[in-house]
């Protein structure tokens, strides 16, 4: 993978390549959020985000050590690089915390929000114009969301709340990165976030840190790597293929998440969830699909 190469466009587009890695990025992220659940007795939020941290900054050294291109490190827009690790380093703990609380298949289905949350972000923030198709994706996705989460659904409406600010930051950072794809590349992007939030998590961690047996912090480091792994392979796949081609890719997520919360957790989604996360996906993949006609970048965490 050559992570210094501009994303690809129409011309020499690979999109099944890209949508075999967009596939195994969304099972790598459902097996993160099952550690996340898994560890929930073994480890806090704080040391979970610490070594997710840790993960990105580690991978990141590691891929610039292999091109032997240190002078990747330097930005003229470091100020900016801080806001967005500030931005992963709140969004993942919101994130984590939305999975602890939440079924797997719901808080997933909030995660989907991102794209919806980036159409009311877009016009303020970036002066676009939001046409009638970015808003009627949005509000369909948002009435998604009310029905999967409605009176007819047992559901912590504390967990809703923090998974859908999750969502908000990451439609935060899909701004963010668009603002500093201008000027830098992938892996000074990824190298900047991995030091920003290794930085803030370490005091945090530091205070609320609680005593891992061998096993456990072998887990909750592995938490972190799948996350940083998924993370770079969404990279790459939005590189060698048409992002309104893989739009619908991610979504596979939905169906994962469902096996896995049913067979590990006996989680069973419901009609309402069933019907509510249709209405997302389908609403979603509306909204990114325009989006990227608009030369959006991809979302990354």
């Amino acid at each position: 993978m050559d992570l210094l190469k501009p994303h690809a466009g129409v011309t020499g587009a690979d999109n099944l390549r890209g949508a075999i890695l967009l596939a195994i990025a969304a099972v790598l992220f459902t097996l993160e959020a099952t550690l996340v659940r898994a560890t929930a007795p073994l480890a806090n939020e704080a040391q979970i985000v610490f070594f997710r941290s840790a993960a990105q900054l580690a991978l990141s050294l590691v891929i610039l050590w292999r091109i032997g291109d240190w002078g990747r490190l330097a930005t003229s827009r470091p100020g900016l690089h801080i806001i967005r690790g500030l931005t992963s380093l709140s969004m993942w703990w919101l994130y984590y915390a939305s999975f602890r609380l939440l079924d797997l298949a719901l808080a997933t289905t909030l995660t989907f929000t991102t794209s919806l949350f980036v159409v009311a972000l877009a016009a303020p923030l970036l002066g676009e114009h939001v046409g009638r198709v970015r808003w009627a994706a949005t509000i369909i996705g948002f009435v998604g969301i009310a029905v999967a989460v409605g009176p007819a659904a047992d559901v912590s409406i504390h967990g809703v709340g923090i998974g859908l600010l999750a969502a908000a930051g990451g439609a935060a950072i899909v701004i963010l990165n668009r603002l500093l794809g201008r000027t830098e590349n992938t892996m000074t992007i990824m190298t900047w976030i991995g030091v920003v939030t290794t930085i803030g998590s370490t005091p945090v961690a530091w205070l609320l840190w609680e005593p891992l047996a061998l096993r456990d912090a072998a887990l909750v480091c592995l938490t972190g790597l799948l996350g940083a792994f998924g993370m770079l392979l969404t990279i790459e796949a939005y590189r060698v293929g048409e992002a309104s081609a893989l739009a619908p890719v991610p979504y596979i997520r939905f169906v994962v998440a469902a096996v896995v919360g049913m067979v590990f957790f006996g989680e069973t989604p419901g009609a309402a969830l069933l019907i509510g996360a249709s209405l997302v996906v389908g609403a979603s993949i509306l909204a990114v699909r325009h989006e990227m006609r608009q030369g959006l970048t991809a979302p990354h965490r």
